[in-house]
């Protein structure tokens, strides 16, 4: 309901009396139910509004910010910016303590079954617990992804095209959060090939939207009076310093993943961030480490678990004198090994978007209940396998002693005990075991501990048919309905072919100086960089996961050459499916060849516009009627100009806003001479009082009106309040136009929804005046104007749009080459960017989709036909 009572000097006029109403204007007010057949379909992606307003109501904010309010401005940025961590660290360690517990529960279970099994001959029992324990978390997973279906995957495409400046649909909500930490969990307890990893970025993304908030849709009773950071763009910082929390929290790297967010997430960066950001990383981080240090070890306070995933110490044996981490003539095989792993990667992301387009055409379109149904044929196809593999198909091989026995680090024993643990020995004598069951049936960060610092060998046969079945399979799950990383099941991946590639130089070569656990850790590097694409971040991960510095050179190499061979032949798999989503994503730079287009090539110049002046009738009409979420604020150009001054006062209104904002040098330099005079100089007085006594009475100066009256015909018959009909010409149409800033839709919506507006018989004076606080109280779900009950409104109001517009967005010439509209575009975070000629009038407007490579390939594409 219209909100126009409180407070408002124009309840009366606004909300008052109702008048005799054409069928029209009951129409355009919603009184009747054909309402329907005005809604037009809404895009599925919508923009960000990340340019800041700077009108009026924001003004008044400035004003009264003196250094110390804005010294308390920042440091409440930086506490939300710790609390971010903070929470971000605790969602981690919910979503590692029920992992650990629930994969404890099922490998306890099936473990003990499968002993017994092994001398009664019931091994078909095991498996058919194993596949009540999987299916069940499956499926409360999928139901989960039921729920809130943004929480399905990783969640890494959906946050880089939030920090593109994309909408994605409910993807940082409360709700999002809670079925993507909760269903993440069960998916990597129900023994599906995913990680953890991914789902943790998005979960300190959706904690870094809503926390600074203080309010929730999903829960409406939280809510508080805290009228700040109510913008895309200062949700924007945040969210990215959540991302990159929950990188810092996954991996325990804070500077990667403070790099992770400034390379793969965001697209708009500032110094001052940079900071916010990196202190955000290390709250996650030692959060995270604190607890988990404490409940796991009972030594509070000592740090020993940075992160969600530990790939331990690499160190020689102290027995091995010839032993080196890495040489330089291994530096051949790493280049080698990112060849290999850029193809491997390549193949990956090829094959699973085939899978993802299948399942676009084919499962998506179905009922819900089938995407549940392919969940849980994927668990059980897996499950079988995992069984089947690691009771058929492993080897026993003999066991090594530990080779750090003497050790003189925590860290170090704890990697030791944490790998001899997890050795299986299904079906073997002993001293010896299974190689296969010690990497299935065991949790997927101890099967890459194993392969990283086990001293026992694998066979390769083992290695090879794990690392088969772990692609494909992976591939397949990768995309389905619940939530799933994919960084995990890459490294586990990377790392067999890693620790392949080591047993095959020892055996058949005779390299035996070679440190397996590094071939392990580059495989790993190689195959994930030819999944994702990832290079100063991932090197920075890795290294901070490995605490090991001198592994930085071999992990950068291979980062770069499997991300450079795997561009050779298509993208990484996040911006693979971004494309198929069809979310209008904006690189980081154009193609040469676009510069052979200009602005007035790409720009829409069949406008939707307001006047400074506008009755509701027209702005109800134009906002029910179109999905544009921003209208120029325009004049027109008339060569008879006072005589409409005379006879309608809307007319009046909007003429001497025209000529009020339109400036000259001679009226600017009328302005400064005036402020001159309060110099204690006679000579400035002087000069000031010749200038003025040599200037031209106002009423004979006819620069306004030359400017006014150009080459244009004038129209006497159009009105301001006209909305542009069928039977207009070409030159009606597309009439000169004097443009005077922005307003968006929101802000129209709230006008309107507040009553704010002023009678004909009234001066604008005498309208309402709204707070910056009052026009982003609705932020971020503002209401539509197809849900406002506009009853109550008198059509033939006016109201003023002047004080709530953007008198100053970015604009640009119609001559603009298309790469630097592109830059202005992208660099400064815009939605909207009016193309202006020389003259200040609009003749355009470019957004997201007339920058993206398909908008601009069938521009370039008609330019070409036309030369």
């Amino acid at each position: 309901m219209a909100r126009c009572g409180a407070g408002l000097c124009c309840c009366c006029c606004c909300c008052g009396e109702r008048e005799s109403r054409t069928p029209e204007e009951l129409t355009i007010l919603g009184e009747t139910h054909e309402e329907e057949d005005e809604i037009l379909p809404r895009k599925d992606y919508e923009s960000l509004d990340y340019d800041r307003c700077i009108n009026d109501p924001y003004l008044e904010i400035l004003e009264s910010m003196d250094n110390k309010k804005a010294q308390r401005y920042e440091a409440v940025k930086w506490v939300l910016v710790f609390a971010i961590g903070v929470c971000t660290g605790l969602v981690g360690l919910f979503v590692d303590f029920f992992v650990r517990l629930f994969t404890q529960l099922k490998f306890q279970v099936v473990q003990s079954s499968v002993e017994e099994c092994t001398e009664k001959g019931c091994l078909a029992l095991s498996l058919l617990e194993l596949l009540g324990f999987n299916l069940t978390f499956v499926f409360l997973a999928s139901l989960l992804v039921l729920i809130q279906p943004v929480a399905a995957g990783s969640g890494i495409p959906e946050i880089k095209c939030y920090l593109n400046g994309v909408k994605v649909p409910g993807v940082v909500r409360l709700r999002t959060v809670v079925c993507k930490a909760t269903g993440v969990l069960f998916s990597v307890a129900g023994g599906l090939f995913v990680g953890k990893e991914g789902p943790m970025i998005h979960s300190g993304a959706v904690v870094g939207a809503g926390l600074p908030q203080f309010q929730s849709i999903s829960l409406r009773k939280i809510q508080f009076n805290f009228p700040y950071f109510r913008s895309d763009r200062d949700k924007r910082d945040f969210v990215s310093a959540g991302a990159a929390a929950g990188v810092a929290a996954a991996f325990g790297a804070p500077i990667g993943g403070t790099l992770f967010s400034l390379e793969e997430g965001s697209s708009f960066w500032n110094q001052g961030l940079t900071w916010k950001v990196l202190f955000c990383s290390m709250a996650a981080t030692f959060t995270l480490n604190f607890f988990r240090s404490g409940i796991q070890f009972g030594s509070w306070g000592s740090f020993q678990l940075p992160g969600l995933l530990n790939f331990g110490e690499f160190k020689c044996s102290e027995s091995d004198k010839k032993c080196h981490l890495w040489t330089a003539v291994d530096l051949g095989f790493f280049i080698l090994m990112g060849i290999v792993g850029g193809l491997l990667g390549a193949t990956f992301n090829c094959l699973n978007k085939r899978l993802a387009k299948y399942r676009m055409r084919n499962v998506h379109p179905k009922p819900k209940l089938v995407r549940v149904l392919e969940s849980l044929l994927v668990s059980l196809t897996t499950t079988v396998m995992v069984f089947v593999a690691s009771m058929v198909l492993g080897e026993c091989r003999q066991m090594s002693p530990s080779r750090h026995s003497g050790n003189d680090t925590l860290g170090l024993q704890d990697v030791s005990e944490d790998v001899n643990s997890s050795i299986k020995t299904f079906f073997c004598p002993n001293e010896t075991y299974n190689d296969m069951a010690t990497l299935f049936f065991n949790p997927q960060e101890s099967a890459i501990l194993q392969l990283f610092h086990q001293d026992g060998t694998f066979s390769p046969v083992t290695l090879s048919l794990f690392f088969l079945l772990y692609f494909l399979l992976s591939c397949w799950t990768y995309g389905i309905s619940v939530p799933s990383g994919l960084f995990v099941p890459s490294l586990l991946c990377g790392a067999a072919f890693g620790r392949l590639v080591a047993n095959l130089l020892k055996s058949y070569i005779g390299l035996d100086h070679i440190y397996s656990g590094t071939f392990a850790l580059i495989g790993a590097a190689a195959f994930l960089g030819g999944v994702v694409r990832m290079t100063i971040s991932l090197t920075v991960i890795l290294i901070e996961s490995t605490n090991e510095i001198t592994y930085g050179l071999p992990i950068m190499i291979t980062l770069m050459v499997a991300k450079w061979t795997g561009d050779f032949f298509n993208k990484g798999i996040y911006d693979i499916h971004v494309n198929l989503r069809g979310v209008p994503l904006l690189e980081w730079e154009t193609e040469v060849e676009m510069d052979k287009l200009r602005a007035s090539d790409i720009m829409e110049p069949n406008l939707t516009y307001v006047y400074p002046h506008t009755r509701i009738q027209s702005l109800v009409s134009i906002l029910r009627t179109t999905v544009h979420h921003a209208f120029p604020v325009v004049t027109e150009n008339r060569g008879n100009e006072r005589e409409f001054m005379k006879g309608n006062q809307l007319i009046s209104n909007n003429i001497k806003f025209k000529k009020s904002s339109i400036l000259t040098r001679a009226g600017e330099q009328r302005k400064r001479s005036q402020s001159m005079k309060s110099y204690p100089s006679s000579e400035l007085r002087n000069m000031c009082d010749e200038h003025i006594a040599t200037e031209e009475p106002p009423e004979k100066e006819d620069l306004l009106q030359q400017m006014l009256e150009r080459r244009y015909t004038p129209y006497p018959s159009l009105y301001p309040d006209q909305s542009p009909s069928e039977e207009w010409t070409m030159e009606e149409r597309f009439r000169p136009l004097t443009f005077h800033g922005l307003i968006l839709r929101s802000q129209l919506v709230t006008l309107l929804d507040r009553g704010v507006c002023y009678s004909e018989s009234q001066s604008s004076a005498s309208q309402p005046r709204l707070s910056h606080a009052e026009m982003s109280e609705d932020y971020p779900r503002y209401p539509d104007i197809h849900d406002l009950d506009l009853t109550l409104l008198n059509p033939r109001m006016i109201v003023d749009v002047t004080p709530y517009m953007n008198p100053s967005p970015f604009t640009v010439s119609p001559n603009t080459h298309v790469s630097q509209v592109f830059n202005l575009f992208r660099t400064m975070g815009l939605r909207h960017l009016p193309v202006v000629n020389a003259v200040g009038e609009v003749v355009g407007i470019i957004t997201r989709h007339n920058l993206t490579h398909e908008f601009l390939q069938a521009r370039l594409r008609q330019h070409y036909q036309t030369i």
